[in-house]
């Protein structure tokens, strides 16, 4: 909507029913509108307006096509058609001040015009926000000139779906799965911002494992199909084997990825889509394992201890969701081809992971304040690593995590978030760190 000549601002926006996709907006009193230009920019942004009100306060005149509104602000002329005309204008003088609300399209052509059937008849008495409340009296220099009202089906999800909405901003777009992979594409020309903290407890044996791993992800949505995405990790780690112990501090691999969704139909508080994702690690990290002298356990265990899992590795990922009233199911299947660095990779991974979620919304008909009460859970396998040019025996592990979260849509641009993942089955090798739980705290802001 932002691209729209004349969209006001998104504070001038009302939403008057969540769950219909109803909204309110008064457009810019001096330029013309458009159905035709407010439907393409929405489908442009992955969106299909059905239909829309608009409520017009202008002169009426006679032409030789029939009855129109002019707005004094723009002189923009709205011919008025339908066989409710004559019956809704009876009386009106030429030149008379009218309020005119109807069913609104664009008829293209050799001369392009913006046409009205319409509804009711009024006097000129819009107030400032376009809401039509009917004020009893509202100077004429203060009415609004345009004032237009979605209605109908939307075939998007409710939040944007309204005329009026600008289609980035909307907490269903924000709000997605927290760990599992979501194929939504959170915003269109536009960005997000996800730092996220992830606190891991681990173990082998007698050794004990605590990172503090902080990863900050950027992503942009140029298309209503494409986001492209770059994140950054970075690590704490502590050891203790109750001999001797140490900590260390620094980067991960940064991953840079690409997601294209090709298939989407909405459904009520989410979406019915499918999506493709492809990744790349850079071995980017920092490589320096303890020493024996800092912790004696074999150099594999040691390995394992650096905010890296290897060098280059490719990720490729398809991840799909479905809607059903309050109720999202999602999942995603992800391959992970690990490459050596420095002799040292953990092994090939390949994960499966589901996502179900309940809504509670703080008003049904309104966007904003909604929390989500989510589920999660991941199947991974990992086979053998290497050390050395050598396989390593005892490396492979089988795994699998619940994972229970909350989220919460405080803002339309901003999302909490928080999940503890914890083993529910653990059948690794004798040389592979054991994941205790997983606590994962963060943020989502859209830009």
């Amino acid at each position: 909507m932002s691209r729209l000549d004349y969209a006001p601002k998104l504070n001038d926006i009302q939403v008057t029913d969540f769950q219909k996709g109803l909204g309110v907006f008064t457009p810019k009193p001096d330029k013309p509108v458009s159905f035709a230009a407010l439907k393409e920019t929405l489908k442009k942004a992955g969106y299909t307006l059905d239909a829309a009100d608009i409520t017009v306060a202008g002169t009426l005149s006679k032409e030789d096509k029939g009855w129109a509104i002019v707005i004094r602000e723009s002189r923009q002329r709205f011919v008025l058609i339908g066989p409710k005309v004559d019956q809704i204008l009876a009386g009106a003088p030429t030149g008379a001040t009218l309020e005119i609300t109807g069913d609104w399209k664009t008829v293209r052509g050799p001369n392009t015009h913006e046409e009205i059937s319409p509804v009711s008849r009024q006097s000129a008495n819009l107030s400032r926000d376009g809401l039509l409340n009917n004020p009893e009296a509202v100077p004429e220099q203060d009415r609004p000139a345009v004032a237009i009202l979605s209605r109908g089906s939307f075939t998007e999800p409710p939040l944007s779906e309204w005329a009026a909405s600008p289609a980035p901003v909307m907490p269903l777009l924000l709000a997605a799965p927290i760990r599992v992979t979501s194929p939504g594409l959170t915003v269109y020309k536009g960005g997000a911002l996800t730092p996220r903290l992830y606190l891991i407890k681990q173990h082998l044996g007698t050794l004990e494992v605590n990172r503090q791993l902080f990863d900050l992800a950027v992503s942009y949505t140029p298309s209503p199909r494409l986001q492209l995405e770059v994140a950054a990790p970075f690590s704490r780690t502590s050891y203790d084997n109750k001999i001797s112990g140490g900590s260390s501090f620094g980067m991960g691999n940064i991953t840079g990825w690409a997601k294209y969704r090709f298939f989407r139909k909405v459904k009520t508080y989410g979406d019915r889509q499918v999506a493709v994702r492809a990744g790349l690690e850079l071995p980017t990290g920092s490589k320096t394992a303890p020493s024996q002298s800092q912790i004696n356990v074999p150099a594999f265990v040691r390995q394992q201890l650096t905010p890296i899992n290897g060098g280059l590795s490719p990720h490729f990922d398809l991840a799909f969701s479905q809607a059903g009233g309050r109720v999202i199911f999602g999942g995603n299947a992800e391959l992970i081809l690990r490459t050596e660095r420095d002799g040292f990779r953990m092994g090939h991974e390949q994960r499966v992971s589901t996502d179900l979620e309940y809504v509670i919304p703080k008003d049904p008909h309104k966007p904003g304040g909604e929390l989500f009460l989510i589920l999660e859970t991941m199947f991974a396998h990992r086979s053998s690593g290497r050390l050395n040019g050598s396989t390593v025996p005892g490396s492979q592990g089988t795994e699998y995590y619940l994972a229970p979260g909350l989220q919460y849509a405080a803002h339309p641009r901003f999302v909490v978030e928080g999940s503890y993942q914890f083993p529910v089955v653990r059948n690794t090798g004798p040389l592979l760190l054991r994941t205790d739980r997983s606590i994962l705290l963060g943020v989502k802001y859209l830009f």
